[in-house]
């Protein structure tokens, strides 16, 4: 169907509503007397007659009908985001058209809505890491016992949630086979095939694909499911300098992810070596907070392996010198994990509440006709406004749709989270000019035609900036600091993020997860943050009073 022929069917559309609505009108006031028709005149001058509590009765009644019919649409949520937070993140998600439940438990269908975000941050960080020399490849799914095994640590950090294939049809198989919670030990045995001398190195690969990882918590879509798409980086060189610096280089994209495109702060630092990944020798993290929750959240991670994985898997080079040596390893990812953080960061009682920079679309454009209103010249300036944003580079829809009314396409787009909202009605028309709502503050804008492309783009900015800035606000006032244990509970109990001074022991971060084991969880180390206040001197762990070596978050986490 042809541009021309849409608009004269919802122009057709649009008009016999509004003749039917005038049918409905005159058939509701016929029992009135012609008395009551006419005006009154006194003095000369005309006075409207006044009504009576009957009258008002009827009048209110389709305003009543109308709410009525808007609760019918079923667009509002159920659930309210501070008073019951996880009834309102699955059904936000559902609504808001992002994911669709599967019928195996803790898997998800991701919708357009979603799977649009998934590839705006792929995009960019798919562009940073080629720039840095690393090239994409694709590795089996599946993985022997024997080559997932090799690595003892590595594999006892990921044991339970592993899923093993151990029939084809009918028939057992020999050998079970596992399906990749992670590649380390799918890509190693290759790596030590294509690295022989100092010249194949630094090998530096990706990978964008799917793995699977048995959880037996409560599925949580984006969160935590059965199955995720992710990216997995992972490299090999010949000296541990390299390694480092490429670690806290894919660190810093993983911020930006976070921070430039879903307008969620997070914090940088180290993890523990409880909490460090499995086999590795350290672990760098960016961690987000979920206030409504208490509870912290690893953003994304970036891993130095260091030399333990090449001994296992004998990747072994010689050097310039002549001599063999193990290679220096890393692997870093990031998941779809981030949709949810976002989801939850930013998202209200009215739906989702998308950052513009990771919109599918940034801008909807909805006519607002009404009775005697020049619906089909209405109609042209909402598909003239998305032609002249569109060429300006902005992701823009008109939302035409005969069958629902402005105010239904109002809370359509609200829960669907969409950056700007542009309405044109009569008035707009007349005086050259949109109406501008955002969907951060409900703000509202009148905005002349002639500087509609230059606002549009600051207001996108404007936007994008204040989600940031209001996440981060909102974040900063979680964190408290602790110097004893009972400072520590009690802020814990607030759901708070904890900094407090600690002795970096072991033991110790286990003893503290013991005691602070209960419903909600136990707290531990999210991470020691690389921007780490100045400890006092004489400066005692919280824990165990002994001398405290750095500042350390703490919190409960998903």
């Amino acid at each position: 169907m042809s541009t021309n022929e849409t608009v004269d069917s919802a122009v057709k559309e649009i008009s016999e509503a509004q003749d039917a609505l005038e049918d409905k009108t005159a058939n509701g006031k016929a029992a009135a007397s012609n008395d009551e028709k006419k005006e009154n005149v006194k003095g000369g001058q005309k006075i409207k007659p006044k009504k009576s509590p009957k009258e008002k009765s009827e009048v209110q009644k389709p305003i009543a009908k109308k709410k009525e019919v808007k609760k019918d649409t079923g667009l509002g949520l159920s659930f309210k985001k501070n008073e019951n937070f996880g009834d309102w993140y699955s059904e936000v998600v559902v609504r808001g058209e992002m994911i669709e439940y599967y019928d195996v438990s803790g898997c998800y269908i991701l919708r357009p809505w979603a799977y649009s975000i998934w590839e705006f941050l792929k995009e960019f960080f798919d562009a940073e890491i080629k720039m840095m020399g690393i090239k994409n490849s694709y590795f089996p799914l599946f993985v022997s016992e024997k080559a997932l095994t090799k690595e003892k640590n590595h594999i006892e950090g990921f044991a339970p949630e592993v899923a093993w294939v151990t029939k084809s049809g009918e028939t057992e198989l020999e050998v079970p086979i596992a399906i990749r919670p992670t590649s380390e030990t799918v890509m190693y045995p290759i790596f030590s095939k294509w690295i022989r001398g100092h010249r194949d190195l630094p090998l530096k690969l990706n990978q964008w694909c799917n793995v699977v990882r048995w959880e037996f918590k409560h599925p949580t879509p984006f969160i935590r499911s059965r199955e995720f798409l992710w990216q997995e980086g992972h490299t090999a060189f010949a000296t541990k300098e390299e390694a480092d610096e490429e670690v806290l280089a894919i660190l810093e994209l993983y911020r930006k992810i976070y921070e430039e495109f879903l307008a969620v702060p997070v914090i940088k630092g180290k993890k523990s070596e409880v909490e460090k990944f499995a086999g590795g020798l350290y672990t760098t993290t960016v961690e987000a907070f979920i206030p409504n929750t208490g509870r912290g959240i690893q953003g994304a991670t970036s891993h130095c392996l260091g030399q333990n994985f090449a001994k296992m898997f004998e990747i072994i080079f010689e050097n310039e010198k002549g001599e063999r040596a193990m290679v220096w390893q890393n692997s870093w990812a990031y998941t779809t994990r981030t949709i949810g953080v976002m989801v939850m960061i930013h998202g209200d009682d009215k739906g989702l509440v998308l950052p513009p920079r990771v919109a599918p679309l940034q801008i909807v454009v909805v006519p607002v006709p009404y009775k005697d209103a020049d619906t089909r010249g209405i109609l042209d300036a909402c598909i003239g406004t998305v032609q002249t944003l569109r060429k300006a580079g902005f992701r823009i829809e008109e939302d035409l749709r005969d069958n629902y009314s402005p105010g239904w396409k109002y809370s359509h787009w609200e829960l669907k989270g969409v950056p700007l909202r542009i309405e044109i009605g009569p008035k707009d028309l007349a005086n050259k000019q949109v109406r501008i709502v955002r969907r951060d503050n409900f703000a509202k804008e009148d905005v002349p035609l002639d500087h509609l492309t230059k606002r549009v783009g600051e207001l996108l900015e404007e936007i994008q900036s204040n989600l940031f800035e209001k996440a981060k606000l909102k974040r900063d006032s979680c964190i408290k600091k602790a110097n004893s244990w009972d400072e520590f509970m009690d802020a814990l109990n607030d759901k708070m993020m904890v900094l407090a001074p600690w002795c970096d022991e072991l033991d110790v971060e286990e003893d503290v997860k013991a005691r602070t084991k209960g419903e909600t969880g136990a707290a531990k180390t999210l991470c020691m943050p690389f921007d780490q206040p100045d400890l006092p001197e004489g400066a005692v762990c919280f824990a165990s009073g002994k001398p405290a070596k750095k500042w350390a978050l703490w919190g409960r986490s998903y």
